[in-house]
This record gives C-alpha cells, structure tokens and sequence, in this order.
C-alpha cells in the first residue's frame, strides 16, 4: 500500500508488535466476532484516501478515532454518551475486540466502526481534516532501548494525525509509564502540528479506564496529555 505521510510517498507495510490473541475466546464471544465483527469492521482504500464518515451507517457530525482500545471502556463510554458521534476503535487484541463487540451488542451502539490492523496503516490512509479527536491510552510502552522504536505515540504517528485532523482538533494521550511519558512529552513539544494544553484539571468527558484505575491502586502515577491540532496554513 502506498500512501503519503509528511509530504513524501512512502510504502506502509504492516508492523503489529504484541498479541493478537490471548486464551481462547468462549464459545459465546466467538459467536459475536464471527457475526457482528464483519458488520463492524472496515478496510481501507486501495488507491485513495479514506473518507472516515463514509464508513458508518448513521449520519455523524464529527469523527473521532481511539488507537488501542484495549477493553473498550473508553470507547463504549463515549459513544453511549455522543450517538451523533462517529467513533472509530483501532485493536488487534481478539479478546478486547470480543468484550467491545458484547458491550456493542447490549447496548445497541450504531456509532462505533473497528479497524482491527496496523494502526499505523489507518493514520496514514484519513483523508485530510477529516478528524474531530483522537485518543492514544496508555499504549504498550515497550520500555527495552532496542524496542522503542516500536512506540506507537513517534513523530511518524503525529506527522500522520496532525494532516488528518481539523482547526483546533484535540490530541489525548495518556501512560503510567515514566519514560514513555517523557518521551511523549518530548514529541508533542516537537511537533509544529501540535500546541500542548494544561492538564491540571481532568476534562469531566474523559473517563477513566479500567487499565488506568489498577495503575492508580498500585501507586503508578498517571501521566494526561492533551494537545490541539494548530490551526491549518491558509493558502
């Protein structure tokens, strides 16, 4: 697939780290990821770019795009909350693919559409100011020196969100990991496309996950980061 990043072509090809699968999944979540997960997921354009709310069913007023949803908490509770709302889940995980699609099923979302590749590959492939907000919570930080290159939060990753998203859309990002977080802190200061904005106080829309409440009852510090998209050069 060819796709165009930072101004230049580049050929993107797959580079999933980590499990795709985990123990088998029941008999009943199989169930939901035969039936419900192909009326859900969605692949890209071969030749073109991708043009997110054509993907959904429902007429949305923005897109916003979570990167490794791990459970879906996160995703569940801003879609319940927003039906207007096209949320887009990105997770290779088969047993979080799984309890999203059950919380899907339960709740009767109509909003929520998965990519269940590369992230990297998604990034790449959004058409233009086409993004309202996306989220990368507390993604792997593969801590090794030799495998940070593997980081999914790089400068690659903001060169490819910050051409997908509008005037003033919001980046968050948040880690229980020290050095990832200053690694993170280190990029988005970096990036031209992004300006940093306080964190001192949690913004009331955004829930807490379950991955991030056990990080707090072990004494992890939680790191927020939250970044808005500066505003497009006016040709």
């Amino acid at each position: 697939m060819r796709e165009v990043s930072g101004g230049r072509d580049t050929v993107r090809q797959r580079r999933l780290y980590g499990r795709r699968r985990g123990r088998a999944l029941r008999s009943g979540q199989r169930a939901l990821v035969d039936a419900l997960l192909p009326r859900l997921r969605f692949s890209l354009p071969d030749n073109d770019r991708l043009d997110p709310r054509r993907i959904f069913a429902v007429l949305c007023r923005e897109v916003w795009l979570e990167i490794g949803f791990g459970a879906g908490e996160h995703l569940i509770a801003q879609a319940a909350a927003r039906p207007e709302i096209g949320m887009i889940g990105c997770e290779v995980f088969e047993p979080g693919i799984a309890r999203l699609l059950a919380e899907i099923e339960q709740r009767g979302l109509q909003n929520i559409r998965l990519f269940t590749d590369d992230a990297r590959l998604l990034a790449a492939a959004l058409a233009p100011r086409s993004l309202n907000r996306a989220f990368i919570l507390f993604p792997d930080p593969w801590p090794k020196e030799r495998h940070k290159k593997r980081r999914i939060v790089s400068a690659e990753m903001l060169d490819d969100l910050g051409a997908a998203m509008i005037d003033a859309a919001e980046l968050r990002i948040a880690t229980d990991d020290p050095d990832y977080a200053q690694w993170i802190a280190e990029r988005l200061e970096a990036h031209p496309d992004f300006e940093t904005l306080p964190t001192a106080e949690r913004p009331a829309d955004w829930p807490p996950t379950r991955y991030e409440q056990k990080a707090v009852a072990a004494g992890r510090v939680v790191r927020l980061f939250r970044a808005r998209r500066r505003p497009w050069a006016r040709g």
